[in-house]
């Protein structure tokens, strides 16, 4: 089951005007809470956006690789206290994904919008622009946005042939023994 949920999951951009009901908002709540972090310190914070007006001033959160959250109909902002763990990042990346494969398994789509260490403008961090938006508190991070809605269309699945097996290797670096 998990195989097939991942062979189709692709990174979705554009959205039919439809909200995204209850119930499979309560399955991504679930499915962030239920992440795995190291040493169970759960630094991690979510800010599910649903008003057209925060999605809008959240889709130019970046001069480039934001813009399509404008049509989703849900946004997840995945946050973390850096000062709780070490491993933010980390913890807050599986969250992300596991919003994602969450998101996948109910019928929506969905797309990474990384955050950490990107700019806004010229002048302020992407980080900072949506702190502001969202008056989200100082000692939180933002490591992504992640948009969700009913697709527009959906893609197909990357094919198994065209799959990188050349990045795989056995026990050393460079033996394709697994793959060859």
């Amino acid at each position: 089951m998990f195989l097939s949920l991942i062979q189709k999951r692709r990174s979705i951009r554009r959205y039919l005007p439809w909200p995204v009901e209850k119930k499979k908002i309560d399955v991504l709540i679930e499915a962030a809470l239920r992440a795995p972090s190291s040493r169970g310190f759960n630094p991690w914070k979510f800010i599910f956006v649903t008003e057209r007006d925060l999605l809008k001033m959240l889709s130019v959160t970046k001069e480039h690789g934001s813009s399509f959250l404008r049509n989703a109909t849900l946004g997840i902002v995945v946050c973390a206290d850096a000062d709780k763990s070490d491993v933010w990042v980390e913890d807050a990346s599986i969250a992300s994904i596991f919003i994602q494969l969450a998101a996948e398994s109910i019928g929506l789509g969905s797309c990474w919008i990384q955050i950490r260490e990107r700019m806004h403008d010229n002048e302020k961090t992407a980080q900072e622009y949506i702190c502001q938006i969202l008056n989200i508190p100082s000692g939180l991070k933002v490591e992504s946005i992640i948009a969700i809605g009913y697709p527009e269309k959906r893609k197909p699945p990357h094919a198994k042939e065209d799959l990188q097996y050349d990045k795989i290797y056995l026990n050393s670096y460079g033996n394709l023994g697994l793959v060859e």
